[in-house]
């Protein structure tokens, strides 16, 4: 069985996810795959590994012993395939496709870094997260990083970083905004259909706010940058200016006091960013590399 390493990280991941249904969807196979691997592995070994419980799984007293070994096969496995990397040594310049906050805001501040880790050129595509989808699809791209769980069965996403979006403006805000303060204010607006703009509806329901169709909207916008730029040049006495975007954007501006942030009563607005990857590649040994490494870095 130990020669069969995709049973032994099935079953590191159920461990880890402490769920069948989140290992398979990390996994990028079925739940019944999953539910066959561990049968196969306790049926082999002839004992108990997990207790299926309504809360998820706990792990057996024998299942820890196998949690222990197939981890150490596991950091053998990786060490070999960094190994194969120094010999493949291939030249290639490898592909990202990014959402606009991702590859304007998020990957310039370690994407040196990532080059010299991987031994790779890099190259970013910025667009939508739709976009940068479809361009994974199309093999046009190795690697999507966006903000939206666009589901398609030809695709594995990993949870990456976690994105909170805030108030912002070139005045000094309240640190949690009351319905009136909202009211008050002018309002650079995302356009309708913006996953940002949906987050921030969800979160003024959630806390009983006013809907920002009563707000003073002065302008929509798409961009990100644009937003910044208007709410950055606006006039700096009288009612704010203010509009919603990614902390990420915005973070040396908050810490040199240009910019000031807001948030909604007791909530944060928050979004996963996700890594995404086609599932016929999901053992390619440069795609693993590169993961591993973003997965390391998210926090």
């Amino acid at each position: 069985m130990l020669n069969d390493f995709a049973k032994v990280n099935t079953f590191l991941t159920v461990v880890r996810e402490k769920s069948f249904s989140k290992a398979s969807a990390k996994l990028g196979i079925s739940q019944p795959a999953v539910t066959q691997q561990m049968k196969f592995i306790e049926e082999y070994l002839e004992v108990q590994l997990l207790d299926r419980k309504k809360n998820g799984i706990k792990v057996t007293k024998e299942g820890e012993m196998l949690y222990n070994i197939a981890q150490k096969i596991e950091r053998t496995v990786s060490n070999c395939e960094k190994e194969l990397l120094k010999i493949m040594n291939k030249d290639v310049t490898f592909m990202f496709g990014a959402s606009f906050i991702i590859g304007n805001y998020i990957l310039p501040r370690f994407l040196n870094q990532l080059k010299r880790d991987i031994h790779n050129d890099v190259s970013i595509n910025v667009s939508v997260s739709h976009k940068t989808i479809a361009d994974l699809l199309d093999k046009k791209i190795d690697i999507a990083l966006v903000e939206n769980y666009i589901t398609n069965d030809d695709i594995i996403y990993r949870e990456w970083m976690e994105d909170e979006i805030v108030i912002f403006s070139n005045q000094k805000l309240p640190a949690r905004a009351k319905p009136e303060d909202l009211l008050s204010y002018k309002w650079v607006c995302r356009n309708p259909d913006s996953n940002t703009r949906m987050i921030f509806k969800e979160n003024l329901d959630k806390e009983n706010f006013p809907d920002c169709d009563q707000f003073d909207i002065t302008s929509e916008v798409t961009s990100a940058t644009t937003i910044i730029q208007t709410v950055l040049h606006s006039e700096i006495t009288g009612t704010p200016t203010v509009s919603i975007v990614s902390r990420n954007a915005i973070d040396s501006l908050l810490k040199s006091n240009t910019l000031f942030e807001s948030r909604i009563g007791n909530s944060r607005m928050t979004r996963k960013l996700y890594i995404a990857y086609r599932k016929d590649r999901k053992h390619d040994a440069f795609i693993e590399n590169v993961v591993d490494y973003l997965l390391k870095i998210k926090s």
